[in-house]
């Protein structure tokens, strides 16, 4: 089967544009390359028009005239094409319910919908539906209706997106979950002993009693530190701003509480807003985000006693990926994600996370629970940092690391999204010749 994947990949890097990359790569490669890939296992054959038209994530949304030259030139592309390689189903991502993305996709459909037999939309956002039944304008709902209406196939992330593809009625939904490669795979023989290593020490520290030289240097030397990570756009829908105020909670109840332990936040990732990046330095550098040394118990008995004073309990390291990226998350207790960003449907950072075996705390945010494993006591509701603060606590003595990476390794690995994604795209040649009005659209988990 081949599918001609009007999508772009890597960069700007967000999830979308990763799973993207993710699937053209799981497939074989990009068909339209010289030399040509291997066969794909799975029959899908992709031919990769790239289209991107932002460098830079915040360029993502603004109106350009360079991005409709630019637009123009990749439906060009899609339709040679069809006609050069025989071509008949067309892959695309609609956009949420930003007016800007939505002309994109009305160029887009309406120039190379009519030359492809099948049409895929595979919906990595969400609030669409939502935002055309509030919009004023009857004409953007017309020409939005009009370009994705009736397609053959139309892939959800999980139940909590269905309704954007049901607003479109058409001929088939099929849920296929993100999955991603395995970035732990020495987990049990490396990493999970670290973990109950730092675990055991938090609980002496916890019941107040001192760590021996051994047991410090198993737990890595600062098992005094539970060390949170925020792994994601830096912006405060995505949760930031939550999750400074519930660090800096949850140190006060630790200090009233003559606690050893501490908590200390790296933040990784991109800011789009230069006004919410002074917010955030100025923020971190509030009396309550400084980090009191530890008692000298927590410390070890060589500690130095002259030693005095405070650090910050934030650290900022920008945006990250690859080696990096998989360091930091290793090297992390707790992963810190409370997100209620408009978008938002299936983290692929989450999944990251939890294949590391860190704790996790995020909120109840469309298909984040399913994620995890059931009534997870690191899931709150969003926009409540002082339950992200309590969840911290909770989390001190808790060990879901083995539950955690097993419910990674049973549903979001690679290679499991790629047969369930291959089996959705294969379907849409298998859809009705025509739509007609009692066609119900029905949900098939893959």
């Amino acid at each position: 089967m081949k599918v001609l994947v009007f999508a772009h990949t890597p960069p700007p890097h967000h999830g979308q544009s990763y799973m993207v990359q993710l699937m053209v790569e799981g497939f074989g490669g990009d068909y339209r390359e010289r030399p040509r890939p291997a066969r794909s296992p799975l029959g899908i054959e992709c031919y990769l028009v790239n289209a991107r038209v932002s460098k830079k994530l915040e360029e993502i949304g603004d109106f350009r005239a360079i991005k409709l030259f630019l637009l123009f030139d990749y439906c060009l592309q899609a339709i040679w094409c069809r006609f050069r390689y025989g071509i008949h189903t067309f892959y695309f991502i609609p956009a949420p319910g930003k007016p800007s993305a939505l002309y994109r996709d009305w160029i887009v459909m309406f120039l190379c919908r009519p030359f492809f037999k099948h049409i895929v939309l595979h919906w990595h956002a969400a609030g669409l539906a939502k935002w055309l039944e509030t919009v004023r304008q009857i004409r953007a709902r017309t020409l939005t209706y009009h370009a994705l209406k009736h397609v053959d196939a139309s892939i959800v992330l999980s139940e909590s997106n269905r309704r954007d593809a049901e607003k479109f009625w058409p001929k088939q939904i099929k849920i296929v979950g993100n999955g991603i490669p395995d970035p732990c795979p020495g987990f049990r023989e490396e990493l999970l002993p670290r973990r109950k290593a730092r675990l055991a020490a938090r609980k002496q520290l916890v019941a107040g009693e001192p760590l021996t030289a051994a047991a410090r240097e198993q737990a890595g030397g600062d098992p005094h530190i539970f060390k949170v990570v925020y792994l994601a756009h830096c912006t405060r829908p995505k949760g930031l701003f939550d999750a400074l105020d519930a660090v800096a909670l949850a140190n006060q109840q630790l200090t009233l509480a003559n606690s050893a332990i501490r908590l200390r936040l790296t933040v990784a990732g991109q800011f789009l807003d230069d006004s919410e990046r002074v917010e955030f330095d100025q923020r971190i550098a509030a009396p309550d985000l400084q980090l009191p040394q530890p008692p000298l118990f927590a410390q070890g008995a060589n500690a130095d006693a002259s030693r005095t004073g405070t650090a910050g309990a934030v650290e900022y390291v920008g945006f990250i990926s690859g080696a990096e990226k998989n360091r930091i998350l290793a090297d992390s207790d707790c992963f810190c994600f409370p997100t209620y960003y408009t978008a938002e449907v299936f983290p692929v950072v989450v999944l990251e996370a939890i294949a590391f075996g860190a704790m996790v705390v995020t909120t109840r945010w469309r298909a984040i629970p399913e994620l995890l494993p059931r009534n997870y006591a690191g899931l709150v509701e969003a926009r409540l940092p002082g339950k992200v603060a309590a969840a911290f606590l909770e989390m001190l003595e808790r060990d879901d690391s083995e539950e955690l990476r097993a419910m990674f390794l049973a549903h979001f690995t690679l290679e499991r999204h790629l047969a369930n994604l291959a089996a959705a795209l294969h379907s849409a040649e298998q859809a009705p010749a025509c739509w007609t009005p009692d066609l119900l659209p029905q949900a098939h988990a893959c």
